[in-house]
């Protein structure tokens, strides 16, 4: 974190503990018909607060979208042994002893479980959000589709020393088109694109509007789809031996996973969604053609992404059967070269000891724990060891925020506590 924002930290933990948020009722949105205008949650407003709170967990009323069926059975059991894990403290990047509480609240915290084996621990709900909800979890997803990309790797489908092109010729002359699969399933491609999602010049805005998060402005609007923005994108250097991260990669590897397996994303995740025993069907967003938003696109219930990251812990067995090979966790598991990791300060900072593999965050000094992060608050961390999982949906202000480093502390800590 940047050392000027510790400062700005400490004050809003201070104003979040003092402040009436803490027990107030969170604004309602979309009542009546229609809303006044106010309360209303559109195509144009559902990333910006307040409106975020009700956008990211209803966006399939907002916007076309996938379903990844749940199955038709019942749902997976979860076991109760509630622990006061709200009371635990962790040390803040600010220099502050944290309470769980008092950062769930000041990170504006949607819902938030840790479950450790099958049983749920803590479990808690916020602004309104309810556990039947589905909540967007943005770049998670790209952890979720690397998972996917991995299993193919292990059924023999797709080979990561082959070039983007070989499987995906509309590549070739692209960034991506002599890059390796595995230089995008590790954000090792040379690439000119810049992720700064505030700025409407950027290339993670022209991924935005191609891929339909938001309307794009007339002077942008120029690819309909992610099948039309991803061979406009062009090279800038070498690839491979550094980290750039950049969502369009995952968009590029999904591409590539798509002619090699001869399905879509949606129909990759629906083989383990349908047999793990979810309560929801998790659904994607479309784009506008129709194809799955692999980098940044998937929702689903706090208690099913619970759920996948259970899977993940379990070496990829549930209920007697092997949905994902062990040899796909272990890879993932097995994590990158943390000084290469390293070489991209604002993620070193957030994630400290880590590495970049498979389009997971690999905790090296931890013992194999998994991280996945997405803007605005999203994490599923999996501590593989001690088989805690824990998931956090949340509603932050910003896409990057004061908050990010803290979370991630927390998490650690969290698991740190339990694998006593």
């Amino acid at each position: 974190m940047n050392q000027n924002t510790v400062p700005t930290l400490a004050s809003l933990y201070v104003q979040t503990h003092e402040s009436p948020i803490r027990s107030s009722v969170a604004p309602t949105f979309m009542q009546g018909f229609p809303a006044e205008p106010q309360r209303r949650v559109t195509w144009h407003n559902w990333m910006r607060p307040p409106f975020n709170q009700w956008g990211f967990r209803h966006l399939a009323r907002l916007r076309p979208s996938i379903d990844v069926p749940a199955g038709a059975g019942t749902a997976s059991p979860l076991q109760q042994a509630p622990r006061a894990l709200d009371q635990l403290h962790f040390d803040s990047e600010c220099g502050l002893s944290i309470s769980v509480i008092d950062h769930l609240v000041a990170s504006q915290t949607d819902a938030f479980l840790v479950m450790q084996g099958d049983t749920v621990l803590f479990e808690r709900y916020f602004n309104g959000q309810q556990p039947h909800d589905r909540h967007v979890m943005f770049s998670v997803t790209k952890s979720l589709i690397g998972t996917l990309g991995e299993q193919l790797v292990s059924d023999g489908l797709l080979d990561p020393a082959r070039y983007a092109a070989d499987y995906v010729p509309e590549l070739a002359g692209s960034a991506f088109g002599d890059a390796t699969v595995r230089q995008l399933f590790d954000m090792a491609v040379g690439i000119a694109y810049s992720e700064v999602y505030e700025d409407p010049d950027s290339e993670s805005s022209q991924y935005g509007y191609a891929c339909g998060f938001q309307p794009a402005p007339a002077e942008y609007a120029q690819f309909e789809s992610l099948y039309q923005f991803l061979p406009s994108l062009k090279k800038q250097g070498g690839h491979g031996g550094f980290f750039h991260y950049v969502t369009a990669t995952t968009e590029a590897l999904a591409w590539v996973m798509e002619r090699a397996s001869g399905q879509s994303c949606d129909q990759l995740l629906a083989k383990i969604w349908g047999p793990l025993g979810c309560e929801r069907d998790g659904y994607f967003l479309a784009d506008p053609w129709g194809r799955s938003v692999a980098g940044a696109g998937f929702n689903a219930t706090l208690r099913d992404m619970a759920r996948f990251g259970r899977l993940l812990a379990n070496e990829g067995r549930h209920d007697g059967r092997q949905l994902l090979s062990a040899q796909t966790i272990a890879r993932i598991a097995a994590g990158a070269d943390p000084a290469v990791y390293a070489t991209s300060p604002d993620f070193a900072e957030w994630t400290p000891g880590a590495s970049y593999r498979s389009q997971w965050y690999v905790f090296n000094d931890h013992s194999q724990a998994l991280m996945a992060g997405g803007i605005h608050g999203q994490y599923l961390f999996i501590d593989k060891p001690s088989g805690v999982v824990i998931v956090k949906q949340s509603s932050l202000k910003e896409a990057v925020s004061p908050f990010d480093g803290d979370s991630v502390r927390m998490l650690r800590a969290i698991a740190a506590d339990l694998a006593r």
